[in-house]
């Protein structure tokens, strides 16, 4: 079969690999449909191995090359003993979160915090760009007959989206600064207006990304943060000029961090989404005299999919907005890794068909 694998950094090949044959106990084989290009790709692709185990994951057993791919839909093949909740056929969204279920966190549906995490498509033998890929059980979700398989593959993104307008308490009538109009970004400012969000603002430096968000979303407001009147334009536009209730940080970008801490209200909430790769220096004084609540949001609760998929049928939260393309598997890095990392495409969401020729 065919798999996308990343050997190293800037190595990404096309490879000819066997297909999985041995299906353990509440396992399920299944074929990807659609596997989107994530950001944490990006991220393996420019700078790693990162996530991506060197040397053997010693719980799942995953070693580069590793297959790419965690946001995907895809249907059952074959299931193994044990399996219960879906049959060959039916179609599934990936939930890519794996980990014991028996220790502290995942006693509580947080095994993506425990130290025997791994996940699909980055620190798991099998992945979503590939003909096939084997999962366990409980990584299935189904998808209701009229969520299509370009949504089922945008379901963790959106999740990681939902989680995090959550966590920073947006209701209906919020603000929210939103820094970073990349794909978490632009599913950030559709969240947050399926939560009742009535002002978004969103900082982008890029005049492509600005321009790609307000065709997503003629609702936010779009600043540049290079220009002069930034955060007065946002104090300005909020009741007595105090500042937003909210801001995400979804740019993995010190001075947006701090961008966002500047922005909130007294008793706002600030929300560190972005993966930072280097250390960002705040003043704890202020976040002490305005009562500022800073808390990160890493993925989401596991039980989640249902919820999203809810939101995207009633119309409430149209993820399929971010797509601007859909590539096979030999096109992924001429027209997936490099288009999505050029600053001047402005592109967010490129979706990988992994479906058999």
């Amino acid at each position: 079969m065919r798999a996308v694998r990343l050997y190293d950094k800037h190595d990404v090949r096309v490879d000819k690999i066997p297909e999985p044959t041995e299906i353990g106990h509440g396992q399920v084989l299944v074929g990807p449909t659609l596997c989107g290009i994530c950001g944490t790709d990006l991220h393996e692709y420019e700078s790693g191995p990162i996530f991506t185990p060197k040397i053997p994951n010693v719980y799942s057993g995953a070693v580069l090359p590793q297959i790419l791919g965690h946001e995907f839909a895809a249907k059952v093949v074959a299931v193994g003993e044990g399996v219960e909740s879906v049959k060959p056929g039916d179609r599934v969204s990936i939930q890519p979160q794996i980990g014991p279920r028996y220790d502290y966190f995942g006693r509580r549906n947080l095994s993506f915090l425990g130290p025997k995490a791994s996940v699909v498509g980055l620190s798991w033998p099998w992945g979503g760009m590939a003909e096939r890929a084997i999962v366990n059980e409980y990584n299935t979700v189904r998808m209701p007959d009229q969520i299509t398989d370009q949504q089922g593959a945008l379901i963790e993104p959106a999740a990681v989206a939902v989680h995090a307008i959550d966590r920073a308490n947006v209701q209906p009538g919020s603000s929210i600064l939103i820094t970073g109009a990349g794909p978490i970004g632009a599913l950030m400012v559709l969240a947050a207006r399926a939560a009742g969000a009535t002002r978004i603002f969103v900082s982008e430096p890029n005049a492509n990304r600005r321009k790609r968000m307000s065709q997503i979303s003629s609702e936010a407001i779009l600043l540049d943060p290079t220009t002069t009147g930034f955060f007065d334009e946002i104090k300005n536009n909020t009741e007595e000029g105090v500042g937003v209730d909210a801001a995400i940080e979804c740019a993995g970008n010190p001075r947006a961090l701090n961008s966002c801490i500047q922005a909130v209200r007294a008793q706002g909430v600030v929300v560190q989404v972005g993966l930072m790769g280097v250390k960002a220096e705040i003043d704890p004084f202020d976040l002490t005299m305005r009562d500022i609540t800073l808390r990160g949001s890493l993925n989401y609760p596991l039980t989640i999919w249902p919820r999203v998929f809810e939101m995207m049928k009633s119309g409430l939260f149209p993820a399929e907005k971010i797509v601007d393309d859909e590539i096979s598997m030999e096109d992924v890095v001429e027209r997936g890794f490099k288009k999505l990392l050029d600053p001047a495409s402005g592109k967010m969401k490129i979706l990988v068909s992994a479906k058999s020729p």
